[in-house]
């Protein structure tokens, strides 16, 4: 039975209480680092775990920590970005509400670690339910000396504040969230400078993700070399997976990272396989933005070997034959799902939420999505093809933020690996266009 660090206590009635998730140990990790360690000995902890990003990046969590400005004498704050919006992820809002304290109290730690005594959960506006969930836990841990002034005696002072978001998907993007938590229309920065030099109200902040922060207390209270040694390579620790689509038990789960990516469909453990009794066809791994990958892909390596849940083994290959980590959003698609209406799907998504600050993305998306619709409705033509390739190309990496690469990313790994359903879809219109149409390998024969 895989480790639990943040799922533990999920189903165990009262846990989003004070009283109960401290008879289960909560809190405890406060108590040891504000009490024992000194700020820079909970950063080293962290660096020694491996702990990395879990909203997408993967950036190394005590790295980043170390990056703060600590020689201004400025201010500086720590703010938890759970602002969670990417379509296919739901693990954070699980988290929060299942376990608010286990939030609170990585808030706390990971504070005390940055010298910061003003901290904020900015949370998507949309999950109203959640915050008041937060709210609660906040009001309890201030009423129990464990926020506010001089937290357990120990003469640290910490505030705590949820603010929600405005539904925007761009501020997920974490200077396009400090826009937005300072009261202006959430557009991104040109970086440099970082937020770690000149962040909220230009000054020294860390953001950090939900389940990235929740991570903090086992890491105190176990040491980072004992969450080194779970998981697997560079790939330490658990991660959250929300796992939907065309799976018999999708939800959220928490695996060590390592598990093959066989293993965590079709095993009784996690998804249980495909639904339905039907054959998987692709997957995408970490949240729309990121490639998909057939079934072939996203079992094996271009190599052969065993595809696996981490960092390294589903980038292996590099966009040519694999994908990312992301943000955990593993979306699995039966041999009923149709690519083209997929992908088209997903750029509708990203033309909305493009914040239109940089040209290549607000037009770029705007033209993806076009030219989707039109193929996806039977009015496309083979020209169109090689343009949404072309198209791709010039929003990646060319965007302040990676908004673009985002909605990129999927339509040109559609076409590589699901050309043939694109060049169906255009030269048969009338048998693609009838309702319920999918594109099947015998039609390949026809279309050649």
């Amino acid at each position: 039975m895989a480790i639990k660090i943040l799922s533990e206590h999920f189903n165990t009635p009262g846990i989003e209480t004070l009283e109960v998730y401290r008879a289960k140990g909560g809190y405890r990790a406060v108590e040891k680092a504000l009490k024992t360690m000194s700020p820079d000995e909970v950063v080293e902890e962290v660096k020694k775990s491996g702990l990395r990003g879990r909203g997408g990046a993967g950036f190394p969590t005590g790295m980043k920590w170390s990056f703060i400005d600590k020689k201004s004498g400025n201010p500086r704050y720590l703010v938890c970005n759970a602002d969670e919006s990417e379509p296919g992820t739901f693990k954070d809002r699980h988290l929060m509400a299942k376990s608010p304290h286990s939030l609170v109290e990585g808030m706390i730690v990971s504070s005390y670690a940055l010298g910061a005594n003003l901290s904020y959960i900015y949370i998507r506006g949309e999950l109203l339910y959640v915050l008041r969930i937060l709210e609660k836990a906040i009001a309890e841990a201030y009423a129990a000396g464990l926020l506010g002034k001089n937290i357990m005696g120990t003469g640290y002072d910490l505030d705590l504040f949820v603010t929600p978001g405005g539904g925007a998907y761009i501020c997920g993007e974490e200077t396009a969230l400090i826009e937005s938590l300072e009261g202006k229309r959430g557009n991104p920065r040109n970086k440099p400078p970082f937020p770690a030099v000149k962040g909220l109200w230009q000054n020294p902040t860390v953001v950090n993700n939900v389940e990235t922060i929740a991570a903090v207390p086992w890491i105190v209270n176990n040491t980072g070399d004992e969450y080194a040694k779970i998981g697997i390579g560079r790939s330490t620790g658990t991660k959250l997976i929300s796992a939907c689509g065309h799976l018999n038990k999708p939800g959220v789960y928490e695996i060590e990272l390592g598990v093959p990516v066989e293993e965590f469909i079709y095993s009784d453990e996690y998804c249980g396989g495909i639904w339905k009794g039907r054959k998987l066809k692709a997957v995408v791994a970490g949240g729309s933005s990121v490639p998909i990958l057939p079934a072939e892909l996203i079992l094996k390596t271009a190599n052969g070997e065993n595809r696996l849940m981490s960092y390294e083994s589903l980038s292996d290959g590099g966009f040519a034959t694999g994908t990312m980590l992301g943000s955990g959003g593993f979306i699995a698609y039966d041999e009923t799902s149709c690519i083209v209406r997929n992908t088209w799907n997903f750029s509708r998504f990203y033309h909305h939420e493009s914040c239109g600050q940089c040209s290549p993305c607000r037009e770029g998306t705007g033209w993806m999505e076009k030219v989707l619709h039109r193929i996806e409705n039977g009015h496309g033509s083979m020209h169109d093809i090689d343009l949404l390739v072309d198209v791709a190309k010039k929003i990646e990496g060319n965007t302040i933020c990676p908004l673009g690469d985002a909605a990129a990313w999927p339509v040109a790994s559609a076409i590589r690996h699901f050309r043939h359903e694109f060049e169906w879809h255009i030269q048969h219109p009338a048998e693609a266009t009838k309702p319920g149409a999918v594109y099947k390998p015998e039609f390949a024969a026809v279309t050649a």
